[in-house]
């Protein structure tokens, strides 16, 4: 009968074996797998069991206990100890409480300028809308220096812009919650503001001129069909704002060590550089984990079941701006004064500072000098015995290592990002296809010194044939691809989407083979896609801080790390002068990157 299966025999199952195994596709995808889990699922298992294995120099407080013992130690220590309240529930509550505002505050503040931006008829909206997004272009870190230089006050030995004035600035506005709250807020309004303007350009303005001709008010139609459309964006937004806002390190350092005000990522971080704490900071690694991707989780499932929300149809979209009347000048004039006061202002005093003598001690030209760029000393400081950066030997290292960080990882991940994508694209609705964007996705969940706490735990000893790594310039590069993989992959993959597969088809029938479609057919077509994924990782490692601050070695000094370190050690000029040219490389690489590259500088990772 025809519809009799065929037995079961050995050598048919040897058959189908080889087909298998000899198909270069299949092989790519097999190593693919393994390699993912082996970079992404086991170091997150091996940090897990490190919370549950007695380390030797604990074993003096676990009686009878012996290195290797399985233990609950870490985690009853953490939750259910005396140091519980000062290691844990406390930087806990502070870091839930900077993300709960931030995104209270940011997220509005946001969607308020996405609808003006939008759906307004507010004057010069496209150099304004160029404006609104550039903060998101600068990493919070910077703006965090920024704040320093005006509101730093005596407290820390270097008074800024406000105390060189005359105004005695308290230490809760110039160090602590209310400076990292209002930090994150200049940052995030444009990380909603980018999402929820998307979300309100797919939406056909009839819908709205449709109220407007029942006789609905401006209010309500915003009210009851405008912010109906683009719940799903605004949660979104808030959900992402609060995930980056409690597992932010470099804001939460700045601002906040200095006023004793520690997080929950703050915390972590003197764990683990500790002796004693180490396994401790891996349990508040896992918590911050669990944090993350559980708000991240929650979003997807609430976005999720808002199956009505349709805002785009088979007709297309149309808008009709709608008129502010004679708040529409009024509104221009306050929106061009927030962008003065939120990003133009701010990095000119930054840039200021750097020429400054002593900080806060004004622009005469008696305080004026260009030591901490130069290094040649035209005026009388003795109390600065470092070296201009331009002249500085760290700054050049640090240069020299942030390009060679950025431009290895970037050609790295952008390549890995394009067989990724291939994979996926190839692979959609199939197993491997699934599970190879489900492990993709992993890294995404986590905070980036959460992940860099993982690839520490794994990689600080010997594993198999690979020796420890910690310290080195090898683990840098292997933790800024593999927390870039999420990135790189969604990019390859909408890459790989816009070519068809019967291109290959095609070719596959005139006689070529796998290796041979893929260097005719993929790697030409998807050249223009891999230099935009390029782009846009080089971006963000460029301005990375929090993902390479576990990670830091006196030889592997990158420059974000290098403007930490001098505003630590209380040379405000330098770190300002280092963090000028952060901003400037960042912001070069963005036009670089749109102009050229062709990349949406919005994918970026803020």
């Amino acid at each position: 009968m025809s519809g009799t299966k065929k037995p079961v025999t050995f050598k048919r199952l040897k058959n189908q074996f080889l087909s298998v195994v000899t198909n270069p596709f299949n092989l790519i995808v097999f190593i693919t797998l393994v390699l993912l889990v082996v970079l992404i699922v086991i170091p997150l298992l091996r940090m897990l069991q490190t919370t549950f294995t007695l380390a030797t120099s604990e074993i003096r407080r676990v009686p009878g206990g012996a290195a290797g013992d399985f233990t609950l130690y870490y985690w009853t220590r953490l939750f259910a100890s005396e140091l519980s309240a000062t290691k844990l529930w406390k930087p806990l509550a502070n870091s839930l409480m900077i993300g709960a505002v931030t995104s209270v505050i940011a997220v509005p503040l946001g969607a308020v300028l996405a609808w003006l931006m939008v759906r307004s008829d507010l004057p010069a909206k496209k150099i304004m809308g160029l404006l609104i997004i550039v903060p998101y272009m600068i990493p919070s870190w910077c703006k965090a220096m920024s704040w320093l230089a005006i509101f730093r006050n005596s407290r820390t030995g270097k008074p800024g812009l406000l105390e060189g004035f005359g105004l005695m600035i308290p230490d809760w506005l110039a160090y602590g919650p209310v400076a990292m709250i209002l930090t994150m807020v200049l940052h995030y309004y444009a990380f909603s503001y980018i999402m929820v303007s998307s979300a309100l350009r797919s939406v056909n303005s009839e819908l709205e001129e449709m109220g407007e001709i029942q006789g609905a008010s401006k209010l309500q139609i915003l009210r009851k069909i405008t912010l109906p459309l683009v719940t799903p964006a605004i949660l979104s937004a808030a959900i992402m704002a609060f995930s980056k806002s409690i597992g932010t390190y470099g804001v939460a350092a700045t601002l906040g060590l200095r006023a004793g005000y520690f997080t929950l990522s703050t915390q972590m971080r003197a764990a683990l550089e500790g002796s004693s704490d180490t396994n401790l900071g891996y349990v508040m690694a896992l918590l911050l984990i669990v944090m993350a991707s559980g708000t991240i989780f929650a979003n997807q499932k609430m976005v999720g079941t808002r199956k009505s929300y349709e805002t785009v149809g088979g007709k297309g979209t149309r808008h009709t701006p709608i008129p502010l009347g004679k708040a529409k000048y009024p509104i221009c004039g306050g929106l061009i004064i927030f962008l003065v006061i939120a990003m133009v202002f701010p990095t000119l005093i930054l840039i200021m500072e750097t020429f400054q003598v002593n900080t806060g001690g004004g622009y005469a030209l008696s305080n004026l000098t260009t030591y901490y760029w130069t290094g040649v000393n035209d005026v009388t400081n003795q109390s600065v015995h470092v070296p201009g950066i331009f002249n500085n030997p760290e700054f050049l290292g640090a240069l020299k290592n942030t390009i060679l960080l950025t431009v290895i990882t970037a050609v790295i991940t952008a390549l890995c990002g394009q067989i990724l994508g291939y994979i996926s694209a190839r692979g959609r609705n199939k197993w491997y296809g699934k599970l190879t964007e489900q492990l993709v996705f992993v890294p995404y969940l986590m905070p980036s010194v959460a992940f860099s706490a993982i690839y520490l735990a794994m990689w600080s000893k010997p594993h198999w044939f690979i020796p420890s790594l910690y310290g080195t310039f090898a683990l840098l590069v292997l933790t800024s691809v593999v927390k870039h993989f999420p990135f790189a992959s969604r990019a390859g993959t909408a890459n790989m989407m816009q070519i068809s597969s019967e291109l290959e088809e095609a070719a596959e029938i005139q006689g070529a083979g796998f290796f041979r479609r893929i260097t005719r057919i993929i790697i030409p077509l998807a050249k223009q896609g891999f230099l935009s994924g390029f782009m846009l990782v080089f971006i963000s490692i460029a301005k990375e801080l929090d993902l390479i601050i576990l990670l830091m070695s006196t030889k592997n000094r990158t420059l974000s790390y290098l403007a930490f370190t001098f505003s630590k050690d209380a040379l405000p000029q330098m770190a300002d002068a280092v963090t000028v040219c952060v901003l400037a490389f960042v912001l070069v690489s963005y036009w670089i990157a749109y102009r050229f590259g062709g990349a949406d500088v919005s994918k970026s990772w803020g």
